[in-house]
C-alpha cells in the first residue's frame, strides 16, 4: 500500500517541533483511497489534486482497496471501474454494502464514455462518475464537493454518538439498569428482524433502545431515584422525559424515523398511556416493538425494590397486561413465541454441551 500526503514534502527542512505539528495536521486531513490497476492513473490523480491538502492511500485493485478500507479512516475513494479480478463495480456494492463504509462517497472513473457504464456505476453505489480524460478543474470540483458532503455526515454522526452518550449517562445514574439500552437495543432488533421490518426500521430500533429514555436527563435524580410512589407533580415531570428526549433529537434528520420511539414507548394499547393518549394502531409499531422489550428487561432485572423474575414470569405478567388492555395482543404474541424459542434454543443447545462432555 503507497501512501502520500501534501504536506510531508515540504517537512524535510523543518524542526522537530515544526515537523510534528505537520504531522499531526495530517492525520486531521481529509484521507482519499485512489483505486486503479494502472501506477499512471494513482500518479496523475494524486497530481491533479496536490494543492487541495489531502492525505492520499492507493491500492492497485478492489481486494486491496477493501482490505485498506477495513483497516483505515477513509473520508472519499476515487475508484477505477474497469480493473482485473475485482472490478470497480463490485467493489463499490461491497463499500456501500459495509456499516463502516456505507456513507464514504465514491467517486468512479472510467476510461469508456457510454452510458451504459455510468448507469452501472451509479447503480452499484456510486456518487459521482468521471469519464477520463477528466478535466483538472472538474475532477477537483467533484472531490470537493464530495468531501463537504462527507465532514456534513461526520458532524450528524458525532452528533448523534454525543446524543448516546447523554443517554448512556442517564443510565449510568442508576446502578441497577447498567447495559439496559444495549440489551433492549438487542431485544428489539431481534423483534423486528423476526417481523420482516426493514433495515431502516432496524437501525431505527437499535438507536432507540439507545435513545428511548435520554429525555431523562432533565428529571431531577430526587424523583429519578424516589423509593416509594411519585405524587402527581412529580409523576408530571417524569411522564414529560419523553417528550423532552423528541425535542434533544428532532434537529438531527438520521434521527427522524426514531422520534416517534422516543416519544410513543409508553403508550397503552388502550389509550391510558403518555404522552398523547394514542390508542390501538395509532401507536407507532416501533415504539410497540421497544415497549414490549423494555418491560421484560425491567421485569427481568433486579432492583432494589423487587427480585428478577424469570423469562417466564415476565411473560406471565406481560400477558395480564395484555389480556387488561395495555398491550397490542398480536405483537405480543410474536413476541412470546420469539422469547419461547430463544429459551428453547439455549436449553437445546446446553443439553447437547452436557450430552458431549
Amino acid at each position: 500500500m503507497a501512501e502520500t500526503t501534501t504536506v510531508c514534502a515540504a517537512s524535510t527542512n523543518l524542526g522537530n517541533g515544526d515537523r510534528a505539528a505537520l504531522l499531526q495536521q495530517a492525520k486531521e486531513q481529509a484521507v482519499i483511497l485512489v483505486v486503479d490497476d494502472l501506477d499512471i492513473n494513482r500518479f496523475l490523480v494524486a497530481r491533479t489534486l496536490q494543492q487541495e491538502q489531502v492525505r492520499f492511500l492507493e491500492a492497485a485493485s478492489g481486494a486491496e482497496a477493501i482490505q485498506i478500507l477495513e483497516n483505515e479512516p477513509v473520508d472519499l475513494v476515487i475508484l477505477d471501474q474497469m480493473m482485473p479480478g475485482m472490478d470497480g463495480l463490485e467493489c463499490c456494492r461491497r463499500i456501500k454494502a459495509g456499516r463502516h463504509t456505507e456513507l464514504v462517497p465514491v467517486l468512479m472513473v472510467s476510461s469508456m464514455n457510454a452510458v451504459e457504464l455510468e448507469i452501472a456505476g451509479i447503480g452499484a453505489g456510486a456518487d459521482e462518475y468521471l469519464h477520463r480524460p477528466f478535466h483538472p478543474d472538474l475532477l477537483r470540483a467533484r472531490v470537493r464537493a464530495l468531501l463537504r458532503h462527507k465532514m456534513a455526515l461526520d458532524r450528524l454522526e458525532e452528533s448523534e454518538g454525543l446524543l448516546v452518550m447523554l443517554a448512556q449517562s442517564v443510565e449510568q445514574r442508576d446502578n441497577c439498569t447498567g447495559q439496559h439500552c444495549e440489551r433492549l437495543a438487542s431485544l428489539s432488533v431481534n423483534l423486528g428482524a423476526s417481523l420482516g421490518l426493514s433495515r431502516q426500521d432496524l437501525l431505527s430500533l437499535q438507536r432507540g433502545g439507545y435513545l428511548h429514555d435520554v429525555g431523562k436527563i432533565a428529571v431531577p435524580d430526587a424523583i429519578l431515584f424516589k423509593p416509594g410512589a411519585l405524587d402527581d407533580a412529580e409523576w408530571k415531570v417524569m411522564r414529560n422525559h419523553t417528550v423532552i428526549g423528541e425535542q434533544m433529537c428532532k434537529t438531527m434528520k438520521c434521527l427522524r424515523p426514531v422520534l416517534p420511539i422516543i416519544r410513543s414507548h409508553h403508550e397503552r394499547w388502550d389509550g391510558s398511556g403518555y404522552s398523547d393518549g394514542l390508542r390501538r394502531h395509532e401507536i407507532p409499531l416501533l415504539a410497540r416493538i421497544l415497549q414490549l422489550s423494555d418491560i421484560v428487561d425491567a421485569l427481568t432485572s433486579a432492583r432494589p425494590y423487587k427480585r428478577a423474575f424469570t423469562t417466564a414470569e415476565a411473560l406471565e405478567i406481560m400477558r395480564s397486561e395484555t389480556a387488561r388492555g395495555w398491550r397490542d395482543p398480536e405483537l405480543m404474541a410474536a413476541f412470546t413465541a420469539m422469547l419461547e424459542n430463544s429459551v428453547a434454543e439455549s436449553l437445546g443447545h446446553m443439553s447437547r454441551l452436557l450430552s458431549a462432555s
